[in-house]
């Protein structure tokens, strides 16, 4: 292990400007606000929340304004059972997979009831607040506030017992909430957040209960802008499982407390938050707010003309380093993804070794050599009923690994970590669709069997993918594509039915890079700590840690890596080919 204790668990965006148009008091944020509206006049603050947002906080912190009329938009819209029903088919009744909703926000509202609140509105002489989940669709009105908190924060509040957006399910499982923001709420919480962050004119951090952070609308964006121009890293969250490991513990500086530590997403805007600190004032934002506001920027043109406003490259850290396996899984194709959960691309992924014991370090990938097809399946459904332990290693291969190596995924791959590894996880960005073949007879953390996938993965098992195809096709493809005194550049992949592509640099001295016109993600696989630096001073020097992601903005265009003088220092980059 490397015991550099040098990770940084709360990176910062630096942001030039706006210094004094941010606010962490309330009675600040009251007087700010105050300034903008007059409770004596006819006017109207729209409260704009995003599901998770504590209305009960929003109301305490702007009692000070002296509403005449406080309307919650929520109950404008259905409701309960009302609200289940018209969203059981994107919900179905899998305990893990939805349909990504094709559905906006209005379609939940109803209509005579916004009529009414309309009407209410004209009929107020004072001051009116309207407050919740699509209040901007009720009326935009004079000021707009957005109040915004970040996933990974919505599901550490499921976990707490906060029921999903109109719905009372406090007890319903995590998954099942999980599963409701994911294929339906955050979707249409986001469609309505692209369309308002040209007009917001003070933005809420909400991610800290009582301890509210405001920012004008200004200083919002041009945060978002100064981040696009730059090399940055998101804040990473870490969280136990059943199968975790100690690695992090120790190299990222976490709890030693805790029992485990099996994963972290340190490169993943739709789930992470950034950062951003106007002269040591610190306000958290979704950092998937940055690719809705600069996706051209950060993505680059082909990348966006592919995905839109999606982040497609995803980092994690998957710790079985003194745990155990992961699951036995599969990913599916690209079409069944299409077909059966609406999402256009699926999860292709790699494996990088970060780090590995030195004995009995191992993957599961692909197919043994003549498997019978119908046996396999018959075992795994009888291992899900309990009726046999699943023999994995007659089916599956089993192959060593090392620090370093690199192990190609394609989806439709049986593919796991073994224990003892330190594995970062390189893929697309679909991170949900994982069908779980077997989970070694395991219950997760909450007491309850984890779901497995028997007849989905199988629809999706390439059974050619055998021995001797994984030994080809997924196994040590690296290829040097410069090498000289100091400095060896190499491909290491992704096999070419995905659309990543990753290059491994290893350097005693700087090195000129491109960005390809695509995002660039990399991490510090070797080395306590390097530089990036701008070919033009368009940026400050940026110092990285080992482990740690960051993220390039294709408008960078050049960027250098500088390593410490004397040392050898190693990059992955992913970008979109």
């Amino acid at each position: 292990m490397k015991n550099y204790h040098n990770y940084e668990k709360r990176p910062k965006v630096k942001v030039k400007g706006f210094d004094q148009e941010v606010w962490n008091l309330t009675q600040d944020i009251c007087s700010i606000l105050k300034e903008k509206l007059d409770s004596k006049k006819q006017m109207v603050l729209t409260v704009e929340c995003y599901p998770g947002v504590r209305k009960e906080e929003i109301k305490e912190l702007l009692s000070g304004l002296g509403a005449e009329l406080w309307l919650d938009a929520d109950a404008l819209a259905y409701e309960g059972k009302d609200l289940d029903a018209r969203m059981q088919r994107e919900l179905t009744d899998d305990r893990v997979f939805g349909i990504y909703t094709t559905h906006c926000l209005e379609d939940y509202f109803i209509e005579e009831k916004v009529e009414e609140a309309v009407r209410q509105i004209s009929e107020t002489s004072g001051l009116t607040v309207v407050c919740g989940t699509g209040a901007s669709l009720i009326c935009e009105g004079d000021v707009l506030l957005y109040c915004d908190m970040a996933r990974w924060e919505i599901q550490k509040r499921y976990r707490a017992g906060m029921s999903n957006w109109n719905t009372k399910n406090s007890d319903a499982p995590v998954l099942s909430k999980y599963k409701r923001g994911f294929f339906i709420e955050w979707r249409l919480a986001d469609q309505r957040k692209k369309q308002l962050l040209d007009k917001i004119d003070f933005f809420l951090d909400t991610n800290t209960g009582g301890h509210p952070h405001m920012l004008s609308g200004n200083a919002f964006r041009e945060g978002l802008r100064q981040a696009a121009q730059q090399p940055f890293r998101v804040v990473p969250y870490f969280d136990p499982g059943v199968w975790g490991g100690q690695w992090m513990k120790d190299v990222c500086g976490l709890n030693p407390e805790e029992k485990n530590y099996a994963w972290s997403f340190d490169g993943v805007p739709e789930e992470n938050s950034l950062l951003l600190d106007f002269a040591g004032r610190e306000v958290e934002i979704p950092a998937v707010d940055l690719v809705f506001y600069q996706p051209h920027e950060l993505l680059g043109e082909h990348v966006h003309a592919r995905f839109g406003t999606e982040f497609p490259i995803r980092f994690d850290l998957l710790d079985t380093m003194g745990g155990q396996n992961l699951s036995l899984q599969v990913h599916p194709l690209t079409e069944y993804i299409q077909e059966k959960f609406n999402m256009r691309y699926t999860q292709d992924e790699s494996y990088y070794i970060l780090d590995a014991e030195e004995k009995d370090s191992y993957v599961y990938l692909g197919l043994k050599e003549g498997v019978d097809k119908a046996a396999m399946g018959r075992d795994l459904k009888a291992a899900q009923e309990g009726s046999i332990r699943f023999p994995a290693e007659e089916y599956v291969n089993k192959i060593p690994v090392k620090k370093h190596d690199h192990v190609l995924i394609p989806a439709g791959t049986v593919h796991c970590s073994g224990a003892g590894t330190m594995v970062l996880e390189i893929s697309a960005t679909p991170y949900i669709f994982t069908f779980k073949l077997w989970d070694w007879d395991r219950l997760g953390l909450d007491g309850l069997p984890r779901p497995t996938h028997i007849e989905h993965g199988l629809a999706n098992i390439q059974w050619n993918r055998d021995t001797e195809w994984v030994k080809e096709h997924l196994i040590d493809q690296v290829e040097v594509l410069t090498e000289e005194e100091g400095l060896r550049m190499e491909k290491t992949g992704l096999h070419n039915r995905e659309f990543i592509e990753t290059t491994r640099v290893w350097m005693q001295k700087e090195v000129r890079m491109e960005t390809k016109d695509s995002v660039n993600v990399l991490n510090l696989v070797e080395g306590k700590s390097i530089t990036v630096e701008s070919t033009d001073g368009a940026f400050a020097p940026y110092e990285v840690h080992y482990a740690e992601t960051f993220i390039i903005p294709a408008v960078v265009k050049e960027f250098i890596l500088r390593p410490k003088a004397g040392e050898t220092a190693a990059v992955i980059c992913a970008n979109v080919r």
